[in-house]
């Protein structure tokens, strides 16, 4: 959803209009076009954590199905404004003048798969979201309701035994190529909802993925999350992309800061 300070205890280790990412890069880095925000000043966690990961693959191979990238937001990233990337240590550190605003590294975690359910489950769940009612930034591209040309996903929540489970339905666009960004994105927010977002304000502090192949534009997708526990202000969710015949396009497994209270006034 947004990005935020360091992850405390951690080391720095349908209807969407176009759905490609146009992000800027170039020799000096990566610009966030302001469509792509989470709160209304800074990038959506999920889109920034794919465009930083993206940047870090071509430096070692050119296979589709991707190996597994971890992504640390440390700061906000500014939208519409240059950030510099290095490579330092095997990894990939983005800059904010001289702000870390995210590093990047490929790991080998064995990522575990949220169990997909049918469609038609995961679009009645949509319509219980709460985001509609209630919701910290309610313009942020993924899943804000007044972001008219954001990926629209409205998680909500469904009874199965055992953690607290949320899904979705996303269908992109007819003739639009959702891309890897985007497709982190759509992995986001549904882990925050599922982190119970509904009940305090959480930023995707860091993001572990690993995509497979990239969503079909005009086909309905299946998004699956599942919280996995907490341990002070960090919150542990996974979350699981489907296509219409069931089968996994991308995975990942997040921490959610929980952000401090506003002081009373």
């Amino acid at each position: 959803m947004s990005t935020t300070p360091t992850v405390p205890g951690t080391a720095p280790t349908s209807r969407p209009a176009s759905t490609g990412s146009s992000a800027r890069t170039g020799s000096a880095g990566l610009v966030v076009p302001s469509r792509f925000c989470g709160p209304p000043s800074s990038a959506n966690g999920g889109w920034t954590a794919g465009a930083v990961a993206e940047l870090l693959r071509p430096h070692r191979d050119d296979v589709r199905s991707w190996s597994n990238v971890e992504v640390t937001l440390t700061a906000p990233p500014p939208l519409d404004t240059e950030l510099s990337t290095t490579e330092e240590d095997g990894g990939l550190v983005v800059r904010h003048a001289d702000l870390v605003v995210a590093r990047a590294r490929l790991v080998t975690d064995d990522l575990v798969a949220v169990p997909p359910v049918p469609a038609a489950r995961a679009r009645a769940a949509s319509a219980a979201y709460p985001g509609h009612t209630t919701h910290p930034f309610p313009g942020c591209f993924v899943c804000g309701p007044e972001h008219e040309t954001g990926l629209r996903i409205f998680p909500g929540p469904i009874e199965r035994p055992g953690p607290r489970w949320w899904a979705a339905t996303w269908t992109p666009g007819s003739g639009e190529s959702p891309d890897v960004p985007v497709t982190w994105a759509a992995l986001d927010c549904i882990g925050g909802w599922a982190g119970d977002l509904a009940e305090r304000t959480m930023v995707l502090g860091r993001m572990t993925a690993r995509v497979t192949a990239l969503p079909r534009p005009g086909e309905e997708h299946v998004l699956v999350a599942e919280a996995r526990g907490q341990e002070g202000r960090k919150v542990h969710a996974a979350t699981s992309l489907y296509d219409a015949a069931g089968s996994l396009l991308a995975t990942a497994e997040q921490v959610w800061i929980v952000l401090d209270p506003a002081p009373d006034a």
